[in-house]
């Protein structure tokens, strides 16, 4: 499975396997221009907004104008593995109705392109007041696939229930957005590792100087994420170049505690450069080769022991310690300083691994004891003996099968460890700092854990990866979406979005009407349980984190 994806989409990807470089450029450019084609012919009640760079006309859905496909960098093609550019300056009004060309990657269902720095934004129509908190969403699937035009990601039924605009993007991938050529190539790549991380920050730069013009609130930036997505929020959290351009963050199911060392990310390079048959005196030529040849070499074994890519195989792919871009670990050996006074809420689902594992092996919903060790070793990521493990989830949970165990001990050991670290971290930094508010001291950060279970396949994912995604998005109507679309699914959505909601207005996830919701603490470990029956509770599976806290934890990859 590729985490960060909706489930409905994780096995129909296809890649530009039959183009050039040339070719795919081309095909990108075509794409490119066929989705700025106007799907109707456009009427003087459609929406244009002038943006820094040029005018552009969206439509009118359901109470929201919506804008699609709205450029904020240049074609990346000319400077692969560089910074991005802000894009050219337009005369002429551009059609904003259909998503712009995805980031090219590998198992992929969507037109790519170099060309793919595109954003969608969805905005109420206009009424007394404006100034609208702005909820910018980093889509998922590590630091390898996705864009921001799944259907899950559509703003719309979100912006109309929140007066918020909301702002999906695209940004380089893999080895376009983090091959580090640094200690290779020679000065104009020292920031290649991190060239996706600076593709955020340009459109960051982008929604601060126009998004008022879309009825948003510069000072007010919410920036959410699963998965991947927030990785890339937790990185951006300790990226200088960042700072300033948001003022809360979310992750779900995502976090980054440590970046890929350079030298680690050199060995990666070095390996990926010989998939490709360059020697590393060559690196630069990787600049000027084919896209579907940079695309092949991507399934290159990962050097690094212990590694297996991103649990995707192939080479691991993301953001990297280069003392240009980045210059300390997102969330080590502590919390970043630069981003105290930044709200954060730091979120996870009970049941994780049932997707991330199980959604590509089927065999582990019938697992046998004898079969769990092995499982364990290959798919916690830490050191620790799992004959252990399994003993103490048996003593803990008497009922729980093979494969309960397998999937709770999973989750607790390699998707939420991360979690616990970067929330205990933020505490220790209250701690020492104080919490205040208009910039005095730390800010609030709130946890929370997705305990209700999706019908779907008879309940049988429970509450994995990405479940919160259509909850968070009131988007529980969107075919096939993992949480289906029943009373209590749509109750759970509301729960989830009015908080998110909340939260980008005013810092406070704490809505009307819930349990209150209060921030993380070392003493307490508070955190909002969402289920039918929700409530605050106190280190939920504290027993299970406290197994884990006994060995060291490092990020995968890095």
């Amino acid at each position: 499975m590729n985490p960060g994806r909706p489930f409905r989409q994780a096995e129909s990807r296809v890649s530009l396997s039959s183009f050039d470089r040339r070719e795919a450029l081309g095909l990108g450019m075509a794409a490119a221009a066929a989705l700025t084609l106007p799907a109707r012919a456009w009427a003087a009640s459609d929406p244009v907004v002038t943006t820094a760079y040029g005018r552009v006309r969206g439509t009118r859905y359901d109470g929201v104008q919506v804008f699609k496909g709205i450029r904020y960098g240049a074609d990346t093609g000319p400077r692969r593995f560089q910074a991005p550019q802000p894009p050219a300056p337009w005369r002429e009004v551009k059609d904003a109705l259909a998503y712009g060309a995805a980031c090219p990657q590998t198992r992929f269902d969507e037109p790519q392109s170099e060309d793919c720095l595109f954003l969608n934004v969805w905005t109420p129509e206009a009424k007394a007041g404006g100034n609208r908190p702005v909820m910018v969403y980093i889509h998922g699937g590590a630091y390898s696939h996705g864009s921001g035009s799944d259907a899950l990601y559509d703003g719309t039924r979100l912006a109309h229930r929140g007066d918020v605009v909301v702002v999906t993007l695209n940004h380089r991938l893999n080895a376009f957005g983090h091959l580090y050529l640094g200690r290779l190539a020679g000065p104009a790549y020292a920031q290649s590792g991190n060239v996706g991380i600076l593709d955020l920050v340009l459109a960051l730069h982008w929604v601060r100087d126009n998004i008022a013009a879309f009825g948003g609130d510069p000072g007010r930036v919410m920036l959410f994420g699963q998965s991947g997505g927030g990785a890339k929020i937790a990185t951006l959290m300790g990226t200088p170049a960042a700072q300033g351009l948001f003022h809360r963050a979310a992750t779900m199911s995502g976090q980054q505690v440590t970046a890929s060392g350079p030298l680690n990310a050199t060995a990666r390079a070095r390996t990926y450069l010989e998939a490709l048959g360059l020697t590393p005196e060559r690196a630069a030529e990787a600049a000027t080769l084919p896209v579907e040849k940079l695309l092949a070499a991507l399934n290159a074994a990962d050097p690094i022991h212990g590694v297996a890519g991103q649990g995707m195989g192939g080479l691991y792919w993301g953001p990297v310690l280069d003392d240009q871009v980045l210059a300390r670990h997102p969330f080590y050996p502590d919390a970043p300083a630069q981003s105290a006074g930044i709200p954060m809420i730091i979120g996870n689902t009970h049941d994780e691994t049932r997707l991330l594992i199980g959604g590509s092996d089927p065999s582990t919903f019938t697992l046998a004891w004898d079969q769990v060790p092995a499982l364990l070793a290959k798919h916690m990521r830490v050191d620790i003996n799992p004959d252990l493990v399994v003993a103490e989830y048996r003593r803990l949970y008497p009922d729980y099968s093979p494969s309960d165990v397998f999937f709770s001990a999973t989750t607790a050991g390699r998707s939420w460890r991360a979690a616990v670290m970067e929330a205990e971290a933020r505490a220790i930094q209250a701690q020492a700092l104080g919490q205040g508010a208009g910039g005095k001291g730390a800010a609030p950060t709130y946890a929370y854990q997705l305990n209700w279970g999706s019908p779907k396949d008879g309940g049988k994912w429970r509450a994995p990866h990405t479940l919160d995604i259509p909850l968070v998005f009131d988007n529980t109507g969107v075919p096939d979406s993992l949480s289906t679309d029943n009373a209590d699914a749509r109750l759970m959505a509301e729960r989830m979005s009015n908080a998110f909601i909340a939260f980008a207005r005013t810092g406070d996830p704490n809505a009307g009407g819930a349990p209150r919701w209060t921030p993380y603490t070392l003493s307490g470990r508070e955190t909002m349980v969402f289920d039918l029956d929700w409530r605050l509770e106190q280190d939920p599976r504290g027993a299970e984190r406290r197994l884990f806290a006994r060995v060291p934890f490092t990020q995968q990859g890095t």
